[in-house]
């Protein structure tokens, strides 16, 4: 595939992976899981486990990737050497996987969306807290406001994915990714001028094992899975856009580092806050789209940190979302022989459409033509179905079918070829060819187990606080993160 499009730059490929694996996930939900689980214990596990689980499945699938120089599902169809090889489902898995998240996962970029354009009209100004904490609640069951951003957001997401690797994704992780990251440390600064910054340090790095349980563990090993956007083909694609030269190992680690650098920080932005205002830091998915609003707007200069904040989440979710698409339109391109443009927009309309039960699942007015059935079989409404299919079960399977078809199935000669192959990391070969074999899945399968609630959660000391969010069941809603 010699006319296939490449990365501009090993730069170009870092920021567009690590902007997939940044996401909402790290700025929304690693802080809460953070605080229900009482920070640094909590956060020590989760580093733990980002090396020795998320990184080894991480580097699998950039390898996968490279080696074939393909989408997911060619890409193993290439490397079983099988033409209709049964290990192709789990190229099918990754697709369907990221198809799915997206659908759902432009509901919330959208809500980041409305929450950027109430901050920069105004909105918040006046506003009691009690006001401001409705707010979610009402965006939440509003179908013209779901529905209108999912599908501005989901038009932006196309539009990049349409114009090409190196002028579209590349592109837009050069600008987002950074800019991102310079919000961040705005906020960051802004959080250490508060009376909250040193509880909040001592808070995520100290060795706290108060609040800490085996469910806690499990969900840090859980989170390390798949906060690296793993298990759904995004790094397999990403990583066919490499050449064959390009090292595997070291970018890999650098994307790692990236993403669980960005969690860490985003930790210190809202934890501050949150205890100079005297919130809980276990307060949940609200620690966000409520908490966050009423603190930012009573500091000086509120309007201005409050829309910065709003559009940090706005560009995580789009880095992420850029991404998924692509999985499911690369598949298209590579074996369809699409064009690009008709690729992303074709795919991206039915994922738009798919995506639109969840924009409604908390309308009163039309989302009970969607959930009664779901909810009578299930015991959810559409979007937490569909969100619990990808997070317990796509995405484990996912993952766990790399770690078994790269150690077991794929030859020696290619595997070895496709870790060491212009990487000044060989010696480490043996180090993630027994993590992957053996630590991998063992760690992926009671990631799957605590999911399905194999391993009963305890019981929570207080209902969560927000209501709306709490009738989502928003617990993974950036798996992508």
């Amino acid at each position: 595939m010699s006319n296939r499009d490449h990365w501009g730059s090993k730069a170009g490929f870092i920021l567009a992976a690590a902007g997939s694996a940044v996401g909402l996930g790290n700025i929304w939900k690693f802080p809460y899981i953070t605080g229900e689980n009482g920070g640094g214990a909590f956060v020590i596990i989760y580093l733990l486990c980002i090396g020795l689980v998320g990184l080894p499945i991480l580097i699998g699938e950039v390898v996968i990737g490279k080696s074939t120089q393909k989408s997911t599902v060619p890409a193993f169809r290439e490397l079983s050497g099988e033409p209709a090889s049964p290990w192709m489902s789990f190229g099918w898995i990754g697709v369907l996987a990221a198809f799915l998240l997206l659908s759902y996962y432009a509901v919330v970029a959208g809500w980041t969306m409305h929450y950027s354009f109430l901050a920069i009209s105004g909105s918040f100004i006046g506003q009691t807290e009690e006001e401001v904490k409705s707010i979610f609640g009402q965006v939440a069951s509003n179908p013209r406001i779901n529905v209108g951003w999912q599908i501005a957001f989901m038009i932006l997401t196309i539009g990049i994915v349409a114009i090409g690797v190196k002028k579209g994704i590349e592109i837009a992780s050069k600008v987002l990714l950074p800019v991102l990251f310079i919000i961040l440390v705005i906020l960051l600064i802004r959080a250490a001028t508060t009376d909250g910054f040193g509880k909040a340090a001592s808070f995520v790095f100290g060795f706290n094992t108060k609040d800490l349980t085996s469910h806690g563990i499990l969900e840090a090993l859980g989170h390390s899975f798949f906060t690296l956007s793993i298990g759904m083909g995004t790094m397999i694609a990403y990583g066919s856009y490499l050449k064959r030269t390009s090292d595997v190992a070291g970018t890999s680690c650098i994307i790692a580092g990236l993403d669980t650098l960005i969690a860490l920080v985003a930790c210190m932005v809202l934890f501050p806050i949150t205890f100079a205002y005297g919130f809980e830091p276990a307060a949940g998915p609200g620690l966000v789209f409520q908490n966050m609003p009423i603190a930012l707007m009573d500091l000086p200069g509120g309007s201005f940190f409050a829309t910065i904040f709003f559009i940090l989440l706005f560009f995580a979710a789009l880095t992420s979302a850029i991404s998924l698409l692509e999985v499911a339109a690369s598949y298209f391109i590579d074996e369809w022989g699409w064009n690009r443009v008709l690729a992303a927009v074709l795919t991206g309309v039915v994922i738009t459409l798919f995506g639109i039960p969840s924009a409604l699942s908390n309308s009163d007015a039309l989302g009970g033509m969607f959930n009664q059935g779901v909810i009578e079989h299930t015991g959810r409404n559409w979007f937490d179905t569909v969100d619990f299919m990808v997070s317990n079960v796509l995405l484990p399977v996912g993952g766990l079918g790399v770690a078994i078809f790269l150690t077991w199935h794929v030859g020696e000669k290619a595997r070895a070829a496709g870790f060491k192959e212009g990487s000044p990391f060989q010696r480490f070969y043996a180090l993630w060819l027994f993590l992957l074999r053996w630590l991998v899945p063992v760690a992926v399968i009671f990631v799957f187990l605590n999911a399905v609630g194999v391993f009963p959660e305890p019981a929570p000391a207080e209902p969560p606080a927000v209501e709306a969010a709490e009738s989502l069941e928003l617990q993974n809603p950036a798996t992508t993160d």
